[in-house]
C-alpha cells in the first residue's frame, strides 16, 4: 500500500519521452479507430498487447493521464507479488527481502506508473517462470504467448525454457514452447508488413535497433553499462561486493531453479544488450526479479547490509549519478524534466497562442497534442526556425563532474554515438529560461 500511494502525486504527471511518442499515441488509435498499426505516430514492431490493455481500461473508465498510469501500477503491484512468490520457489529465505528490494528499486518505481512495455513484459515473464518451476507447463505457455504480444523480445523466455525441456527430453513440449510463441509473434511481423511494408515498422527503427548496436564501439559501451548498472550502481555493489568475498567459503552448485532463472537472465540481459540501440536500463526489467531474489540470498543473515542496500536504492530515486548521463526515467529525474517542460509549455499557450514553435522533440509532440498532459489546445509546431519562437532545452542530465565533458570522452561520443549539445540560436533575444535540478530550458523571441 506504501508503494501504491507513493505513486498518487505523481498519476497526473504528463506522459514523457516514448510514452508521448509512441506508446499513448498508439494505444490511443487503437482505442478511438480500432487501429492495431499506429496511424498517427511511426509504427515499428512492438507487438499491440499493452495498446490493447490500455484500450480496454479506457473503454471502462475513460481516458486521462491518471487513469492510464494507475492501469499500469495496477501491472506493476501483481508483478511485485509474482517476484515474492518466486523468491520463495527460489528458496530464498527471505523473500520478503527481495521483494522490499525491487519497490525500493528506482527503476521498479519510476516504471511502475509509466505506459511502456517492460512492465508488462516483466510481469508475465515471472509468472512464466513461477508456472515453469512449479512444472505447470500449459499455464506457462499460454503466459508465454501472453509475453510475446506484450514485447517482441519476450521470445527470449519461451526459447530458454524450451532448452531446457529439450535437456530432459521433452521434446513435444520444447518444441511447443519454440514454436507457439514464435508463431504468434511472427503472425504479428507479418500484419505489420502487409500494412507498412516493413517487418520492423519503419526502417529508421529497424536500422537503429538491429545495426546500430552492432559496432565494436558502442556494443563494448553496452556491455560496460550493462554490468555496471546490475551490479554497481545504486548501492548494489553491496551484494556484489558480499558475494566476491564469500564465494569460495561458501560456493555450491546452485539448484535447477536456480540454473533455470539465471540461464534466462543471462540471456535475456545479452539479448537487450545486442538489441536495442538506446540501451536503456527498463530493457532488464524482466531480470530484476531474479536480481533481487540473488541479492536477498547473498545477503541471508546479515540484516544491517539488507538495510543498507534497500537504504540506498531507496536513495537512488532522488540522487543522479554524478559522473554521466543516464535516462530520466530511472529516477524522479523524469519529474523533473517533465515539470521544466510543462512550466514552459503553459507559458508558451498563454504569451504565445498564436505564434509557430520551433523546438525538438519530445516537447514538438507534446506542443501538439493536449491529451499528452502539456497544453490545453494544440501548438502550431513549425520545422523551420524563421518567425518562430525557438525553444532549446536539455536533454541529458549535465552534472558538473561529468565525464563527458572531457574532451577525449566527448570526441568518443560524438563520433560513435550521435549525440550533440542543444543548439541555442545566434542573434535573437533570451525571452525566458527555467533551471529545474539540473535541466534547463530557454525560450528566443521570434
Amino acid at each position: 500500500m506504501l508503494f501504491a500511494a507513493a505513486h498518487v502525486p505523481l498519476l497526473s504527471l504528463p506522459f514523457h519521452w516514448d510514452e508521448l511518442g509512441y506508446f499513448i499515441p498508439a494505444a490511443l488509435d487503437l482505442w478511438r479507430d480500432g487501429h492495431l498499426v499506429p496511424q498517427t505516430t511511426l509504427a515499428n514492431i512492438h507487438p499491440p498487447g499493452v495498446p490493447l490493455y490500455l484500450a480496454g481500461v479506457w473503454t471502462i473508465f475513460g481516458y486521462s493521464i491518471a487513469v492510464t498510469r494507475a492501469a499500469m501500477l495496477v501491472l506493476a503491484i501483481v508483478t511485485a507479488l509474482a517476484s515474492w512468490s518466486l523468491a520463495r520457489r527460489l528458496g530464498v529465505a527471505s523473500p520478503l527481502a527481495a521483494v522490499v528490494f525491487l519497490l525500493a528499486s528506482p527503476l521498479f518505481f519510476m516504471q511502475a506508473m509509466m505506459a511502456q512495455l517492460d512492465m508488462p513484459a516483466m510481469l508475465f515473464t515471472t509468472v512464466a517462470l513461477l508456472y515453469f518451476l512449479a512444472g505447470r507447463l500449459g499455464p506457462a505457455l499460454v503466459v508465454c504467448v501472453l509475453l510475446v504480444l506484450a514485447k517482441e523480445t519476450g521470445l527470449i523466455a519461451p526459447m530458454v525454457l524450451a532448452g531446457w525441456l529439450a535437456l530432459d527430453r521433452r521434446y513435444r513440449w520444447a518444441a511447443a514452447f519454440a514454436l507457439l510463441p514464435a508463431a504468434v509473434l511472427l503472425a504479428w511481423i507479418l500484419y505489420l508488413r502487409q500494412h507498412t511494408g516493413l517487418s520492423v515498422g519503419n526502417a529508421e527503427f529497424g536500422w537503429y535497433n538491429l545495426v546500430y548496436p552492432l559496432h565494436p564501439v558502442r556494443l563494448a559501451a553496452a556491455v560496460l553499462r550493462r554490468v555496471s548498472y546490475l551490479f554497481f550502481e545504486e548501492f548494489r555493489w553491496i551484494p556484489t561486493l558480499v558475494l566476491l568475498l564469500s564465494a569460495r567459503r561458501t560456493w555450491s552448485a546452485p539448484s535447477r531453479p536456480w540454473r533455470v532463472v539465471l540461464s534466462f537472465a543471462v540471456l535475456h540481459v545479452a539479448g537487450v544488450t545486442v538489441v536495442g540501440g538506446a540501451v536503456l536500463e527498463r530493457y532488464l526489467l524482466p531480470a530484476l526479479p531474479i536480481l533481487y531474489a540473488a541479492a536477498a540470498r547473498v545477503l541471508e543473515g546479515r540484516p544491517a547490509l539488507q538495510a543498507a542496500l534497500a537504504a540506498g536504492l531507496v536513495a537512488s530515486l532522488f540522487l543522479n549519478p554524478p559522473f554521466w548521463p543516464f535516462p530520466h526515467e530511472n529516477n524522479l529525474a523524469m519529474v523533473d524534466f517533465v515539470r521544466l517542460q510543462q512550466i514552459a509549455a503553459a507559458d508558451l499557450e498563454t504569451r504565445y497562442p498564436a505564434t509557430p514553435v520551433f523546438t525538438t522533440w519530445p516537447l514538438s509532440d507534446a506542443l501538439k497534442r493536449p491529451e499528452l498532459g502539456y497544453v490545453s489546445r494544440p501548438l502550431t509546431v513549425s520545422e523551420a526556425p524563421e518567425g518562430a519562437v525557438y525553444v532549446v532545452y536539455s536533454t541529458d542530465w549535465d552534472p558538473p563532474a561529468n565525464l563527458i565533458r572531457l574532451a577525449p570522452v566527448r570526441a568518443l561520443v560524438t563520433r560513435y554515438f550521435m549525440q550533440k549539445p542543444p543548439r541555442r540560436p545566434s542573434g535573437r533575444a533570451l525571452d525566458k529560461r527555467w533551471e529545474q535540478k539540473g535541466f534547463w530550458l530557454e525560450v528566443y523571441r521570434p
